[in-house]
């Protein structure tokens, strides 16, 4: 029994490491874009006034996104990369607009508080109503 339960732990932690290896950062991720676009497919079929999309086009505007994302790659943090690619494979269905946009919303969103952190504070433009004014730190 107790040699049953090393061997079922020592084969989880050689997977969890194996796995670990492959989702490197530096590695365009490769994703199943199959099921969204199965699901954009059906819901244009579903939904009058929708435009159609169909299965195949969807795959191939998800492939031209995986190559505008082959070409920015580099230029994306370690972390934001480590992050939206988790989070696009989140929920089963992966998609590389998903993978793309979170990647480019947390870049701008370092720059615009790059920005503010290098503004004098009498700069800084005064928050919309209802939020709290942002202060230097």
């Amino acid at each position: 029994m107790l040699r049953a339960f090393k061997n079922s732990v020592a084969t989880v932690l050689a997977v969890v490491c194996l796995s670990g290896l492959s989702a490197r950062s530096d590695d365009i991720p490769t994703l199943d874009v199959n099921p969204v676009c199965r699901g954009i497919a059906m819901q244009g079929e579903l939904e009058a006034g929708l435009q159609q999309t169909s299965f195949q086009q969807c795959v191939q505007s998800e492939q031209s996104v995986r190559e505008e994302v082959k070409k920015e790659w580099s230029t994306f943090s370690t972390a934001d990369k480590t992050h939206c690619v988790a989070l696009a494979k989140t929920g089963g269905e992966s998609s590389y607009t998903e993978l793309i946009t979170c990647m480019e919303m947390a870049r701008d969103v370092r720059k615009l508080h790059e920005n503010a952190n290098s503004l004098p504070e009498q700069n800084i433009p005064p928050a919309p109503v209802g939020h709290r004014q942002p202060t230097s730190r």
